[in-house]
Formats: C-alpha cells, sequence, structure tokens
C-alpha cells in the first residue's frame, strides 16, 4: 500500500480530510516553521502512545497503538506536516486531556485506570465530534479530532496495523474481484 492508498483509506474514516494530509501527501515539509509551543519530550511521546493505546488497545489478536509507536508517528507528522495553526492547537492537547482527566477524576490522565482513560476519552471525542458539527469556516480544529485522526492514521499504516491487525497481501499478487468475506474478517490492508 502505498501512502495515498492509506491516506485515503484513513480519510474515509473522518468524512475526507485530515489535517496535513497535503504535505504529507507532496513527501514535503510544510513551509511554516514549528510552533515553539511543541514539546515532543520523552514524557510527552509516552503520553501520545498510551492515549494512543487507549483508543486503540491491545487486544488477543492485534497490536495496540504502543507498538506501532504512534507517539513518534504524531510527532513526526505534526513537526513535519502541520501548519502552524495546527501545531499550537495539537500543542494544547496534552494539557487539555490532563485538565479533563483532574475535572472528571482529580487525577492526571496517566494516574487513571484502563477504563477511566477510556470514559474520559470517549467524552472528549463526542465533544470533538459536537464541535466539528457547529465548526464555522476559519474555526481552528479540536485537538482531541487531531489526537484520534493521527492515532488511527499511524496505527493502519504502520507495520504491525497493516499486518496484524489488517489482512495484508504483499504487492504485486494477483486480482481476484469476487473474494467471499465472512462476517468478523479483518478488512484488507492492500
Amino acid at each position: 500500500m502505498n501512502r495515498r492508498d492509506a491516506l485515503s483509506r484513513v480519510a474515509l474514516l473522518f468524512g475526507g480530510t485530515i489535517i496535513g494530509a497535503e504535505a504529507f501527501l507532496s513527501g514535503c515539509k510544510t513551509d511554516t516553521k514549528t510552533s515553539g509551543a511543541l514539546d515532543f519530550s520523552k514524557e510527552n511521546i509516552a503520553f501520545l502512545d498510551e492515549v494512543g493505546e487507549t483508543i486503540l488497545p491491545t487486544t488477543a489478536s492485534s497490536p495496540g497503538a504502543k507498538e506501532a509507536k504512534i507517539g513518534d508517528f504524531m510527532k513526526t507528522i505534526v513537526t513535519d506536516c502541520y501548519e502552524e495553526k495546527d501545531q499550537k492547537v495539537f500543542a494544547t492537547a496534552i494539557d487539555k486531556i490532563n485538565e479533563a482527566a483532574k475535572k472528571k477524576y482529580s487525577k492526571d490522565f496517566m494516574e487513571l485506570s484502563a477504563g477511566e482513560k477510556h470514559d474520559l476519552l470517549v467524552e472528549l471525542d463526542k465533544e470533538a465530534k459536537d464541535y466539528n458539527k457547529n465548526k464555522k469556516e476559519g474555526d481552528p480544529n479540536h485537538y482531541f479530532a487531531m489526537v484520534k485522526q493521527l492515532t488511527l492514521w499511524g496505527y493502519f499504516t504502520s507495520e504491525p496495523g497493516a499486518t496484524k491487525a489488517l489482512r495484508y497481501v504483499a504487492v504485486p499478487g494477483k486480482y481476484e474481484g469476487c473474494i467471499p468475506y465472512k462476517k468478523g474478517d479483518k478488512a484488507w490492508a492492500t
């Protein structure tokens, strides 16, 4: 699967748009400078890995987002592909997720149980969807929508995601237009 195909499949999950996709597809860095507000320390990458793992956890049949090193993926895309305005919004994500955790549970996100993390992220996802429904042109993107998009994009285009969570057939292969599908089968990566 090439970058364009992978990105279009993930874009379908989000209704057709992914932040930073234009720069990613062209293979170039954006013309904007990296926001000084971005802090991709080891701790923050571990935080993003944990958020990603909560969104896409390890199961008996597939690895989770941590195995795909989703925090490092986010760092690369945000730094190299996001415009400065989106970098600034993304830079607030860790603080806002921690604020939401403190407000609901009186603890930082990293101190929450797996169930509490899940419940919190479900609430933030609902908040992001509501925000996007009412978003006007020129409004900034929602920080959690960015985190979730990057998690799904990074996971399903990573080696563990494409080969262990999805069915993968190395290309080239012959075309078979009519392959039976059984309920519960994994989707195809290629």
